[in-house]
């Protein structure tokens, strides 16, 4: 396995007030690569040889609320939806398509002002989330959620941020 794992990242930007679509991809990039080979040296989890794409987009409230509504049956915003493009379970190799990370704005500020961060800290915490959501990983159970909060904790720390579940747990997706 190379160090880097190869990623093709498509950025869709639907809404004023995320950072430079540059300035996303290259935070993307290097979160999401980083979060593969952690994924990848500390569960065994194979990777595709050939470059694996995720859709990445940067919406609002009012549009990840339609799609909550949709497809989960929740008429309210959250901060990150993930959707695999194949079934996939934790172990298994990922398909050229990996899927969609949708992210809302709003959501994402009020939630960093809220937890007193940064946040471009919370849009990588919830970057790796929603990453992990694509392999597999759940948080439906306590045991699920343990498994993959423990793997977002060493990968957020690879990063160089704090656990993100010290006090409080803010994702509902």
């Amino acid at each position: 396995m190379s160090e880097r794992q190869r990623l093709e990242l498509q950025l869709s930007l639907e809404c004023d007030g995320w950072p430079e679509e540059a300035t996303l991809e290259t935070l993307a990039t290097r979160v999401l690569e980083t979060a593969a080979v952690h994924l990848a040296r500390e569960t065994e989890q194979p990777f595709a040889d050939d470059p694996v794409e995720i859709s990445l987009v940067f919406t609002d409230d009012d549009a990840i609320r339609a799609i909550n509504a949709e497809w989960r049956q929740q008429d309210k915003p959250t901060n990150v939806l993930s959707f695999p493009a194949y079934p996939i379970a934790p172990g298994d190799e990922p398909g050229p398509m990996l899927g969609d990370i949708i992210l809302a704005l709003e959501t994402l500020q009020r939630e960093a002002l809220d937890l007193g961060k940064p946040f471009e800290d919370h849009l990588i915490h919830l970057l790796v989330h929603g990453f992990l959501h694509l392999f597999g990983y759940d948080h439906m159970t306590d045991a699920e959620a343990e498994v993959m909060e423990g793997l977002e904790i060493r990968i957020l720390a690879e990063l160089g941020l704090d656990d993100p579940y010290g006090d409080h747990s803010q994702n509902d997706n």
